[in-house]
């Protein structure tokens, strides 16, 4: 994508003015523009095929097909290799957050997030980056998983991590706590690309689609546990 090309973005929500709202303060940025808008999953998945977005800016609950599972479809099809999903939570009350980034979402903002830091959101995703600004998914991530009622994952952290070196395991403890490559480097004595590199073999190596997904491995593996977020 070049900086003449807008980003296009498909916005899926249930709710028609909430999708009004958005649509108004996507089109207000110059570097934007709105391709559709779907009242749900399905249409969202189908609309992700039509309109060739960029990032689609997912609502979780929704009739027909959830966020989840719409998230999962879009980020399996070959065909939709370049759509980014961005998922808007309530926070307080959605605790699905952490099977939508393993489904393949590349990050999560807010519902009641301030106007500016949802555009910047959906140029972080645009871009190819996942949206782990220090310590919000983390701490999500570690809320769900200690939620009485949810046990922890079940994944054999010995085995998913046995790939990993010890500066590996270093840098994954510190991404899965929120932080970018620059903080990374500073916390490890590694220049930013070096940082970005470890970043790549352990994405690479474990099979992650991108940081999301490390944090959440970071977590099912046991290598962070809940309540040790930034």
């Amino acid at each position: 994508m070049t900086e003449s090309t807008p980003i296009r973005v498909l916005l899926a929500d249930d709710q028609n003015l909430v999708r009004a709202a958005f649509a108004m303060l996507v089109e207000s940025a110059p570097d934007m523009v709105v391709v559709g808008e779907a009242g749900n999953g399905l249409e969202a998945v189908e609309m992700a095929h039509g309109t060739r977005a960029d990032v689609v800016v997912m609502d979780i609950r929704m009739p027909e097909l959830d966020g989840i599972e719409a998230t999962r479809r879009i980020a399996a099809d070959d065909d939709l290799a370049g759509v980014r999903v961005l998922v808007l939570t309530t926070y307080d009350d959605d605790d699905h957050v952490v099977s939508v980034l393993r489904a393949g979402a590349s990050g999560f903002m807010v519902k009641d997030t301030r106007p500016a830091e949802l555009l910047d959101a959906i140029r972080t995703v645009a871009a190819g980056d996942a949206l782990l600004s220090p310590g919000p998914t983390a701490r999500l991530i570690a809320r769900v998983l200690r939620l009485p009622d949810r046990p922890l994952p079940s994944a054999p952290g010995p085995a998913l991590l046995a790939c990993l070196s010890d500066r590996e395991r270093e840098v994954l403890t510190l991404v899965a706590r929120g932080l970018n490559n620059n903080e990374v480097g500073e916390a490890l004595g590694l220049s930013p690309l070096t940082a970005k590199t470890h970043v790549s073999r352990i994405m690479g190596k474990l099979g992650a689609r991108d940081r999301a997904q490390l944090v959440i491995s970071a977590y099912e593996s046991g290598l962070v546990a809940p309540g040790t977020e930034r």
